[in-house]
C-alpha cells in the first residue's frame, strides 16, 4: 500500500496549490466542480470516477469550448491517471481563459484515497 500524506496524496507528491486540487477537494466539493476525465478510453473503461466526463487529452482542444459551456459556473477539474496528462489539460484550459485546476495524483490517488472500488492499474 502506498503511503499518503495529510492531504491524502503519496508522500512525496509535488502539489500545487495554484494549479491542482486534491481528490479530498473534489471529493467534498463534487457537486460543484465538472469533473473531466483526459485518458484513453480504454484507461476510462478499465476504471473511471462516477460522474466524469471522458475527454481524451487529444481531443481537448477541439472541446474546450463546449467543456466551458457544460460546466457554466462551476471550475473544472481535469484528473487522469496519476496527475501528468490533466496538468497539461488544465495549463491549456487556462490558456484559453477557462477556470481549471488538475486533481492531483490523478485517479490513482482517488483509488487509495477515497474509493478502493476504483481499480488501480
Amino acid at each position: 500500500m502506498t503511503a499518503l500524506d495529510a492531504r491524502g496524496l503519496p508522500l512525496g507528491y509535488p502539489f500545487r496549490p495554484d494549479l491542482e486540487v486534491t481528490p479530498r477537494d473534489v471529493k467534498a466539493g463534487s457537486d460543484s466542480v465538472f469533473l473531466v476525465d483526459c485518458r484513453t478510453p480504454e484507461e476510462a473503461a478499465a476504471a473511471r470516477i462516477a460522474g466524469a466526463v471522458l475527454v481524451p487529452l487529444d481531443q481537448l482542444a477541439g472541446k474546450a469550448e463546449w467543456l466551458a459551456d457544460e460546466a457554466g459556473d462551476r471550475p473544472i477539474v481535469v484528473h487522469c491517471h496519476m496527475g501528468g496528462r490533466s496538468m497539461k489539460a488544465a495549463l491549456f484550459l487556462r490558456g484559453q481563459g477557462i477556470d481549471a485546476k488538475s486533481m492531483a495524483g490523478g485517479i490513482d490517488a482517488w483509488s487509495l484515497d477515497i474509493d478502493p472500488g476504483v481499480p488501480r492499474y
